[in-house]
């Protein structure tokens, strides 16, 4: 994987414009659609399960996120027909282990449907890999976090769950990992404010469909290119902050702007990764 590789999954979302169908939280719904628009993409939020199947038939991409705990009989019917038509389908398990509910959900989703990336931070990327119980709600415990001391522990983490589910393993975290079981990448970047707004997480996973929407026949580079752009665009976002004295709504306001203006150059020349060899 080359840096030009990355930032040619950027400029796939931009030429083609890939429609991201989302089942997400009320909470985060608007930031999701935004991000989506600023990174080149097209938003749609089809819930309903009513309508699911027909509306994902339209989509480049699928958006799963367990935030909306009461979609998950949707959340089959759209993915199993993504599945059918060979659409990219992206699973944030928002809080995976800490309620029964959420884990039945997990143990379904992932028994029913193929997900092209699963995306969470570490005590839900834990959950999923052991079927662990735990966690501390949508952030991560202190136990789980992944460090530079620990990072052997997050990557095998990852490469579990890749290899038992075949997706792309992503775990955000002060290191990201993704891996597909065979490759290993690091990332390096983002800035704790990112944890002080709200959805954060989610609108990365959005960004995840759009970027595996325009790129489906790469999808470790489209989701390292996801996430490089999300982990840049936050320190932009932080150091227009720092400059003028602002806090976290600024501060989302700023991320997306920075989302909108980063270029396939900016990327190749910012992203600071690794292949891991451990």
């Amino acid at each position: 994987m080359e840096r030009t590789e990355l930032a040619s999954c950027l400029g796939a979302v931009r030429e083609r414009t890939p429609l991201v169908q989302c089942i997400t939280n009320f909470v985060t719904v608007n930031d999701c659609a935004n991000i989506l628009l600023a990174a080149g993409g097209s938003p749609t939020m089809a819930h309903d399960i009513r309508e699911v199947e027909e509306a994902v038939a339209g989509v480049q991409a699928l958006v799963l996120n367990l935030g909306a705990i009461g979609d998950v009989e949707a959340m089959l019917l759209a993915g199993k027909r993504a599945n059918q038509l060979g659409i990219p389908v992206v699973l944030d398990p928002v809080a995976a282990g800490v309620t029964s509910l959420r884990r039945e959900a997990c143990r379904r989703l992932l028994a029913e449907l193929r997900f092209t990336v699963i995306r969470g931070n570490a005590s839900e990327i834990r959950a999923l890999a052991l079927g662990a119980e735990g966690g501390s709600g949508v952030d991560v415990s202190a136990g789980d976090a992944v460090t530079e001391e620990n990072l052997s522990r997050g990557v095998e983490l990852c490469r579990r769950l890749a290899e038992s589910t075949g997706a792309v393993t992503a775990l955000s975290g002060q290191v990201d990992i993704l891996s597909d079981g065979t490759q290993t990448v690091l990332i390096r970047g983002g800035v704790p404010t990112m944890s002080r707004v709200t959805g954060s997480g989610c609108m990365l996973t959005a960004l995840l469909g759009a970027f595996c929407g325009a790129n489906p026949e790469r999808p470790l580079a489209a989701a390292a290119a996801a996430v490089a752009a999300m982990d840049l665009a936050g320190e932009r976002a932080e150091a227009r902050r720092l400059q003028n004295g602002t806090g976290n709504a600024t501060f989302r306001t700023d991320l997306i702007d920075a989302v909108f203006n980063l270029t396939e150059d900016e990327l190749r020349e910012g992203v600071r990764y690794e292949i891991y060899q451990g």
